[in-house]
């Protein structure tokens, strides 16, 4: 019995390795967007997130799912949600790594292209913690639309300290935020949103209201403050909503429940009403949707960044797989067809990459109006691309590990983790179509076939297809008077770009294989359809994790 039980040709898990040092794509492309970055800290932080210890914080957090209290044992309505340990142990590594507010400070050189690089690495170890992350690093700019409270809560914002703790703002060293938008009847249509505001007085913090109204989808609830939206007097507007009041008492926000979700298990996604909630007008009464577009273009820059982080891991294990497991005499490594498909998905990985940190460049250079207009349209552009190819390359990245990848258990677990976390970025903050529409608005912004030939320019001459592509898109842009091509268009903008960043960063064999597969149409309907000249060898050492 013990004979027939012996196990062997089973690959070892993928710890104790440095996530940031084994990845060139990454090291290039920060080269590339931020020459003179320091490093340092990031090499730190992929140490520590490859590690085995990390790892076992994220399953449990994973596999322990946040309980909400609504009561305590006495009758006292509380509203609180239980987190296991793991939960906060991966949340105050995050905010000491500095991926939510604090790239506001402008501590850094190219502080958000940092923080990009930083926030990917953790969506290698863990996605579903850093909603508060993202939500805190996206309403940072935002309140300054009400100077009184951005000058109390900004610098606690940006702190590198973690307080779970449900107390007032002015006894924590650091706090997070969260925002609150989706309605059951509107959905992405926030202006049918029925939630009701009430003018009350003014005090230090402004034009202070009593919110009475509910959320659909209402993410990280324990935050200790929200920007939700409201029907003011004017129209909708924008409102800051502290989780507990100066005295120490809670708001009144009702959590009614948790939802059940696909993916993303640790993050506690709740649904809750307001019943005459405290809160201040952030901006201009009526203003609501503008300010919630400023914050939803770094949230959809998160999205880019997620699910490119969520690439890489992926692609990391299914290397690391295939270079331990025999099949038919030999590693699957060495199979031809084996070989195809891992090339092919280091290829989609590394593009993905480029295309998000070159994003992330945009926005440390705001007084650049290239950049700008670079930020406005590539943001659904990254956000619908890169989010698109999310589940079909998790897909195929789990069947490189066959039945063991589908399996919720060990290391291979982490794939099973991936594949139900990847949908997820490509719907919130807006799906495909809704992407797809804001590029349409972005192309009326300024001279955009100008700005995108720019961009594609030190590119040009170095691929012929590139070439043919990019002579069509300005026509092809002058004539979208139609939403019906509006994903094509994104699709084929979103090429482009990752083409001529990958003809500037990567080696020769990347580029080419690229160019060749997804602009030339040397490739097939699924990956692994690679051209039979491609050099594979090439790419897949490239992207090799150990």
């Amino acid at each position: 019995m013990d004979a027939t039980h012996e196990v062997f040709n089973q690959p070892m898990p993928l710890v104790d390795y440095n996530l940031f040092e084994t990845n060139r794509p990454m090291r290039d492309a920060l080269k590339f967007n931020a020459p003179q970055l320091e490093l340092s800290p990031l090499q730190h932080l992929g140490g520590v997130l490859g590690s085995a210890e990390m790892q076992a914080h994220a399953r449990l957090a994973n596999t322990n799912p946040a309980v909400l209290h609504t009561h305590d044992r006495f009758g006292r309505r509380v509203d609180e949600v239980e987190f296991h340990p793991s939960y906060h142990v991966l949340m105050k590594t995050a905010v000491g790594a500095g991926l939510h507010g604090t790239p506001w400070t402008g501590a850094s050189m190219s502080p958000h292209v940092q923080r990009a690089a930083g926030f990917m690495l953790f969506t290698e170890l863990e996605p579903s913690i850093l909603c508060p992350i993202s939500m805190s690093y996206a309403v940072t700019p935002a309140l300054r639309g009400n100077t009184a409270i951005h000058a109390d809560w900004g610098p606690k914002l940006a702190s590198l300290w973690y307080d779970p703790a449900l107390k007032p703002w002015r006894d924590k060293p650091g706090v997070t935020m969260g925002m609150g938008m989706t309605e059951k009847q509107g959905g992405s249509d926030v202006r049918a949103n029925t939630t009701r505001a009430v003018r009350t007085g003014s005090d230090a913090w402004g034009e202070r209201y009593e919110i009475t109204g509910h959320k659909w989808f209402f993410s990280a609830p324990m935050c200790d403050a929200f920007l939700v939206l409201a029907q003011a007097p004017a129209g909708l507007s924008c409102f800051f909503l502290p989780r507990v009041l100066e005295d120490g008492s809670r708001n009144a926000m009702r959590i009614q429940r948790l939802k059940d979700k696909l993916g993303n298990k640790a993050n506690a996604s709740s649904e809750v009403e307001f019943h005459g909630a405290s809160a201040w007008l952030v901006g201009e009464e009526g203003r609501g949707v503008p300010q919630i577009l400023e914050m939803g273009t770094m949230t959809r820059l998160d999205c880019a960044l997620g699910t490119s982080g969520l690439m890489r891991q992926a692609l990391s294990l299914a290397l690391d797989h295939a270079s331990q497991r025999q099949a038919f005499g030999k590693p699957l490594l060495a199979q031809p067809l084996m070989k195809n498909v891992l090339a092919d998905l280091a290829l989609e990985s590394e593009a993905a990459t480029a295309l998000a940190l070159r994003l992330a460049r945009a926005f440390d250079r705001p007084q650049d109006a290239h950049e700008r207009l670079m930020a406005r349209l590539l943001t659904p552009v990254a956000k619908f691309w890169i989010c698109k190819r999310g589940s079909h390359f998790a897909q195929e990245a789990m069947e490189c590990l066959g039945g063991n990848g589908y399996v919720e258990e060990g290391g291979e677990g982490v794939m099973a983790r991936i594949y139900r976390e990847m949908p997820l970025n490509s719907i919130w903050e807006g799906a495909g179509n809704i992407m797809a529409l804001d590029l349409l608005r972005g192309l009326r912004k300024g001279d955009a076939s100008a700005a995108l030939a720019q961009e594609l320019k030190p590119a040009r001459g170095s691929d012929a297809a590139l070439d043919r592509l990019a002579d069509a898109l300005p026509a092809r842009i002058e004539a979208m008077a139609t939403e019906t091509e509006a994903r094509r268009l994104a699709q084929d903008v979103a090429l482009a770009v990752q083409a001529a960043l990958l003809l500037q960063t990567a080696p020769a064999a990347v580029a080419a294989a690229f160019c060749a597969s997804r602009i030339g149409g040397d490739w097939g309907h699924a990956f692994g359809t690679l051209g039979a000249g491609t050099d594979l060898d090439s790419i897949i050492a490239r992207a090799q994790p150990r």
